[in-house]
C-alpha cells in the first residue's frame, strides 16, 4: 500500500464501485470516502476471511479508530463479546 500525503481533493481519483468489489475479492484493503460536504472521511474495508494480522495493523496505525467486524448475535455470544450495535 502505498501513501502520498501531497495529494489534495482535486488530485484524488476514484475507482469504480465494480473496482472496489474486484479488490475486496483479491484481498485487498479498500478506503471507501463519504461526501466532501458530510463527515469527509474514509472508511477500511476488507474481506474478512482475507484480513491478516498486518492488515490489522495498518488500519490500527493509520485509520485510528474503531475496528468493527459485523457478527451475529450467537457468534459474539460465544465469543463473550458485548454486541455495540
Amino acid at each position: 500500500m502505498s501513501q502520498n500525503t501531497n495529494t489534495t481533493q482535486q488530485d484524488l481519483v476514484l475507482d469504480t464501485i465494480p473496482e472496489a468489489i474486484a479488490a475486496i475479492k483479491r484481498g485487498e484493503v479498500i478506503i471507501v470516502v463519504d461526501d466532501q460536504d458530510r463527515e469527509n472521511e474514509g472508511d477500511f474495508l476488507a474481506a474478512a476471511q482475507c484480513v491478516t494480522p498486518e492488515m490489522i495493523n495498518f488500519m490500527a496505525t493509520h485509520g485510528r479508530g474503531l475496528i468493527c467486524a459485523p457478527l451475529t448475535e450467537s457468534r459474539c455470544n460465544n465469543l463473550q463479546l458485548d454486541m455495540m450495535v
